[in-house]
């Protein structure tokens, strides 16, 4: 799960259908024509435009620039309605300048869920070097994402995911901010909710597919993205070529609590980060040993808990101070570690009750997650997951993982296991998608992965027996090609998507 904000690091059911999977239309490998009832959406022309919406849209200017051209694409709210109320998918593209080895288009998703992915072209084809050029680079900005139709429950932060805290009555604090948000959601969109969905997104996607005109589409997607590609291959199969999933999600561990398998690693992520931060201490003055610097962090945690951390125009408290580390906590590059030690030592200060002003990326996630300017990203995440897997496990249950869990993981415990809007969310429209299917695939994941662990990933490379693993082995990185800079994993993903032939066995990258 990958939490969008200022940064780009990540940050991040047994309900019964009430609509039958068996009752919606899907494509099947050998169907040349839409789906019954959609033919408008799958028969559409698209009207390409300039990107840029104005002098100060950044995104679309450099989307303009890379000439790219954008288009809004309509498909229908409820896919057992097609006759009935409309959105739009916002999608861009930047067509192939190999026209004689054009393969097609190449969907591209930075997970989430609700991660805007129109500018990926400019990204990743930047790192595709000239394979790029064999493709109509696609970027998607899925459902009451981005620039499509938006969904906003009117939050007053930016986030579901935060920590419970030290204590029972904490926990409590949370347990009623959460019901509250679910709450917030569908007060002001129930009528909307039951139609966010990956299943519904992966229908979008393939209404994109056709008004494109391709027969079959590639697909890179990361973290979520990659459940979205699992999904896509089970309710269109035979509609895909060249799959590239990084930072893989098993989809029987796809629920609510998506964090909880990533503890461990979280844990031991902090740990890595203090001892690189110690040998430092010249630097960030947080202390010269592990223990020390870890100190450092506890007693922060602490002073929030007493009393909400003045960090400029913010105020911090116990829930959000630790999600501050685990958004850091998404790579182990230097430049990634040296900004998380200087907000900590930002934080560190504020815990001693100094002024202090945070510098700008971290002022820019303070306001994403304490503030309503963080509302439409913090309402569609909850609004895809919890649309998927939403279960009323009872409130006490994720107390009980929490304190289980807390001895060996005292710092990532309280936040991988905590409750969240899911818990009171109303059931899913559809049940979970089961992928039993086997697509030929490229994987990559880091075998130290914060988000989507590596035994996630090698449990979906035994279930796709067609598919290859690249392992990156003893990086704490999620999301790895194009992202990391290891020229290994760049190479090999890249020749896959030239040639389109796996490697014949798994892979291992050295960092």
């Amino acid at each position: 799960m990958r939490m969008n904000s200022c940064r780009r690091a990540a940050v991040v059911g047994a309900a019964l259908a009430a609509v039958g999977a068996a009752t919606l239309p899907s494509a099947t490998a050998d169907d040349d024509t839409a789906p019954s009832g959609l033919g408008r959406y799958y028969g559409q022309s698209i009207d390409w435009h300039d990107c840029a919406r104005g002098p100060d849209d950044t995104t679309g200017r450099k989307l303009d620039d890379a000439g790219a051209r954008c288009a809004d694409l309509t498909v229908p709210l409820d896919y057992t309605d097609p006759g009935g109320r409309t959105l739009t998918v916002a999608v861009s593209r930047l067509r192939a300048t190999d026209r004689a080895h054009r393969v097609g288009p190449l969907l591209l998703n930075n997970g989430g869920p609700g991660g805007p992915s129109l500018d990926m072209p400019l990204t990743v084809g930047e790192t595709m070097g000239k394979v790029a050029g064999k493709y109509d680079l696609i970027g998607m900005d899925p459902r009451f994402v981005g620039r499509s139709t938006p969904l906003d429950c009117g939050w007053d932060v930016g986030s579901m995911i935060v920590s419970a805290g030290d204590d029972k009555a904490s926990y409590r604090r949370t347990v009623a901010r959460q019901r509250d948000l679910a709450e917030r959601c569908r007060r002001t969109n129930g009528d909307v909710l039951p139609h966010v969905s990956t299943r519904n997104t992966a229908r979008d996607m393939d209404v994109v597919r056709a008004a494109l005109g391709a027969e079959r589409i590639s697909y890179l997607g990361y973290s979520y993205g990659s459940y979205l590609g699992e999904v896509y291959t089970k309710l269109f199969p035979g509609r895909t070529d060249r799959m590239v999933l990084d930072g893989v999600i098993d989809p029987a561990r796809y629920k609510q609590t998506l964090l909880a398998d990533a503890t461990g690693a979280n844990e031991r992520a902090l740990h890595a980060w203090a001892a690189w931060t110690a040998a430092r201490d010249k630097t960030y003055g947080l202390g010269d040993t592990t223990k020390e610097v870890l100190a450092s962090v506890r007693r922060t945690q602490s002073a929030a808990a007493e009393k909400p951390l003045s960090v400029g125009k913010f105020s911090v408290d116990e829930h959000v101070v630790p999600l501050v580390y685990f958004a850091g906590l998404g790579g182990d590059r230097d430049d990634r570690r040296a900004e998380l030690a200087a907000e900590a030592r930002t934080l560190a200060r504020a815990a001693d009750r100094e002024p202090v002003e945070p510098g700008e990326v971290l002022a820019g996630f303070l306001e994403a997650m304490t503030t309503g300017a963080g509302s439409q990203q913090g309402s569609v995440q909850a609004a895809i997951l919890c649309g998927d897997v939403a279960t009323r496990r009872g409130t006490d249950s994720y107390w009980r993982d929490i304190e289980a869990a807390r001895d060996t993981a005292p710092f990532a415990a309280p936040l991988t296991h905590d409750i969240n809007a899911c818990e009171f969310w109303d059931r899913p429209a559809e049940a979970p998608t089961v992928i039993d299917n086997d697509v030929p695939a490229l994987l990559v994941n880091a075998t130290g992965d914060t988000r989507t662990t590596y035994a996630g990933a090698r449990r979906m490379r035994a279930q796709w027996s067609k598919s290859r693993l690249i392992t990156l082995p003893g990086a704490l990185q999620h999301g790895v090609y194009s992202d990391y800079g290891n020229a290994c994993t760049d190479r090999r993903v890249n020749t896959y998507l030239d040639t389109g032939k796996l490697p014949e066995r798994d892979l291992t990258c050295r960092p």
